[in-house]
């Protein structure tokens, strides 16, 4: 691919990488307790309704709405608390009943217990009820045999507790990509070594294998490259054989040390490089044997942008997901800003509410080296390649939050 070809925009290259992807075809069952960010491989139903029968809303008395046409004083003939099964409710009575048990056959009302005086046995309702009152009745949460949740759903903490509730233990999901990284570059020590002149801490192996285990990935290997053209095809050989995903850090520039690129052309497929992006233009996507390659370029800005915007939907599409969107919405520039670039640009801003809306302003340093301004921002604002900002401006913006 040559180094003149002409810089893909971000969303000429998302379409080409997704349309390149296709999801994997292999499914487990895994339990509930293993199931978190996993991806559904088929639409699940609830078995049973939820709640399973009628229950007080609250703790009070449960009774029949007509018996109180006769009488405000009604005996007490049982009490009820959650998990007893009760017996069917006597005429002219009233059953003493707690938040979430179930309600008596034949009780079609319960009143809350700050509209009752209870003495020697019996309840004296001071305010009456409609009938039906703080009763949930069977099903009104979910119907059984209604849609829990569809395929290529992403199984969050709520989904998890929808199906816990209709009793389900064990879930059809998609398998996981295993993903294998690749950090390149003679200059990189591991934290814990002593660092000597010319070297650097290996950070981005720590940030982009985190970020992955965020989104439910198995990271099933971390190596560290030299720079030559031979360790770097050695070792994305190597990779290939234990990965269906590579990922490389570094090594996708221009220059004569950077290898990774030349590597891939030479025995893969490179099927695109370079973004009209700021940061993350020297980004990298092909096939190495049966893996897809993805490579990240090594300032640590760059590629946790890039990872975010192009390889976490790659990803995802692997898993099956069917959403594989950044959510976005509009906020409100707090900032001017003169210069222009001939890429669209991702800034790291800060985000604070106010009555007029959210505004957003950037970190001072917006250099691609400066790994603190992640750690100090709330998300990336989008400038349009070729536009000044004006305080007041209306920007796209992409919340860490969002997806994290």
């Amino acid at each position: 691919m040559s180094s003149r070809a002409a810089l893909l925009s971000l969303e000429q290259a998302r379409r080409q990488l997704l349309a390149s992807i296709a999801p994997l075809t292999d499914t487990e069952m895994v339990s509930l307790a293993s199931a978190l960010d996993r991806v559904a491989a088929a639409d699940i139903a609830a078995s049973i309704p939820v709640p399973p029968w009628d229950n007080a809303a609250m703790d009070g008395y449960a009774l029949r709405r007509a018996d109180l046409e006769q009488t405000p004083t009604l005996p007490v003939s049982q009490r009820v608390a959650a998990g007893m099964q009760p017996d069917p409710l006597q005429p002219g009575t009233a059953a003493r009943i707690f938040t979430g048990a179930p309600v008596p056959d034949h009780a079609d009302t319960v009143v809350m217990q700050e509209n009752c005086e209870q003495q020697n046995g019996q309840v004296t309702v001071v305010q009456l009820p409609e009938r039906g009152e703080n009763i949930r009745r069977q099903g009104s949460d979910i119907s059984a045999g209604s849609k829990l949740i569809e395929k290529g759903q992403r199984l969050g903490p709520f989904q998890l507790g929808l199906l816990a509730s209709s009793g389900i233990d064990q879930v059809p999901v998609v398998a996981k990509p295993k993903v294998a990284l690749l950090m390149t570059g003679d200059e990189l020590v591991e934290p814990g070594l002593t660092l000597t002149p010319g070297k650097i801490f290996n950070s981005n192996q720590y940030v982009i294998q985190a970020l992955c285990q965020r989104m439910g990935i198995d990271v099933v290997a971390s190596d560290h490259v030299v720079d030559s053209l031979d360790a770097t095809v050695s070792a994305l050989s190597q990779a290939a054989e234990k990965a269906n995903v590579i990922i490389t850090m570094g090594g996708v520039s221009a220059g004569e040390e950077d290898h990774v690129k030349d590597a891939v052309s030479r025995e893969g497929e490179l099927l695109l490089w370079k973004l009209a992006i700021k940061p993350g233009k020297p980004f990298a996507f092909g096939r190495f044997a049966d893996s897809h390659f993805f490579g990240l370029p090594g300032n640590p800005v760059s590629a946790v942008v890039t990872l975010l915007l192009l390889v976490r939907p790659a990803l995802l599409k692997l898993m099956g997901a069917a959403e594989t969107d950044w959510p976005e919405r509009w906020v409100e520039a707090g900032f001017s800003r003169d210069q222009v670039s001939d890429r669209e640009e991702y800034l790291r801003v800060s985000l604070k509410s106010t009555p007029e809306g959210d505004v957003v302003q950037p970190f001072s340093r917006q250099s691609s080296g400066v790994l603190s301004s992640l750690g100090q921002s709330d998300g990336l604002a989008v400038i349009p390649k070729g536009n000044k900002v004006k305080k007041g401006d209306r920007l796209r913006f992409l919340a860490f939050n969002a997806i994290f």
